[in-house]
């Protein structure tokens, strides 16, 4: 307890050397510490995987700033693993306040590849710094591919994991119907700008009741594993949790389920339709 008292006040401490009007500032009151959130993944009427989101139950210190560590962790089951096996980190400092990227991991295992990846961004200077190292499971020590890239972030990044976090801060009941919002965000060295639009107002099922929920569509570009621009759908939670409940994706090989399966420790109730 005494420990964590001084943590805190260090972190103030080193905190109140930045200058103020440098970061944006976000208010939060959708999500806290030990968070946790379980999705199960369904191809067809088959189980095909699982996901995990973690919120750190203590914060730690980047760049000067006080940062959540959250944890994606997801897996492949049944038939999902029998095709390719998947086992996947991905883990974000996301700054508390201003609510960007500070670090991102990942730990890649899809079938034999294997990729490390460590990403410090200082959003101050626009700059990333990312080291790699990428092989196959069976390739020896002189095969393995490592790297180390310097490259220029947009203002107020995100990678995939906080970007989800940032979703979740938007107040989806001031927006309009077909109302379009642009995400900057960074995957390996590049950047892309993810426009969502926003689709109004639904009552999706889940295993705990019928759930009330906005409905939101990632606007794809053309690529070669999803179908047409509104291929993904998200449903979010309406209410203070703003929790993606649902998710569809029309890929080529077919449609793919994600589903709300446990939580625990969120800050809210759901707004279930009575």
């Amino acid at each position: 307890m005494k420990r964590n008292f001084v943590f805190g006040l260090l972190c103030l401490f080193f905190a109140s050397f930045v200058g103020e009007g440098s970061y944006r500032f976000i208010k939060n009151d959708i999500f806290g510490k030990n968070e946790h959130i379980e999705y199960g993944v369904s191809f067809g009427f088959l189980n095909a995987g699982v996901a995990t989101v973690d919120v750190s139950p203590k914060h730690f210190l980047l760049n000067n700033r006080i940062c959540y560590k959250i944890d994606v962790a997801g897996r492949t089951t049944g038939i999902g693993g029998g095709i390719v096996r998947v086992q996947d980190t991905w883990r974000t400092y996301l700054d508390t306040a201003a609510f960007v990227c500070h670090r991102s991991f990942r730990h890649i295992e899809e079938g034999s590849y294997r990729r490390e990846e460590l990403t410090d961004f200082k959003p101050l200077t626009n700059k990333g710094i990312m080291k790699f190292e990428e092989y196959g499971e069976k390739d020896p020590i002189s095969k393995r591919k490592k790297g180390k890239k310097e490259f220029k972030i947009p203002d107020n990044v995100q990678d995939m994991v906080s970007g989800y976090y940032y979703l979740r801060t938007l107040n989806f009941d001031k927006m309009q119907i077909g109302e379009v919002v642009m995400i900057s965000g960074m995957l390996e060295d590049k950047s892309y700008d993810l426009k969502i639009k926003y689709k109004g107002k639904d009552i999706i099922k889940t295993k705990f009741g019928k759930i009330h929920a906005h409905k939101i569509v990632p606007i794809m570009p053309d690529n070669q594993m999803f179908s047409g621009e509104n291929s993904v759908r998200f449903w979010v939670s309406d209410d203070k949790n703003r929790v993606p409940v649902r998710v569809e994706a029309d890929m080529f090989i077919g449609k793919i389920v994600v589903e709300l399966k446990d939580y625990a420790n969120l800050k809210h109730k759901f707004n279930f339709k009575q």
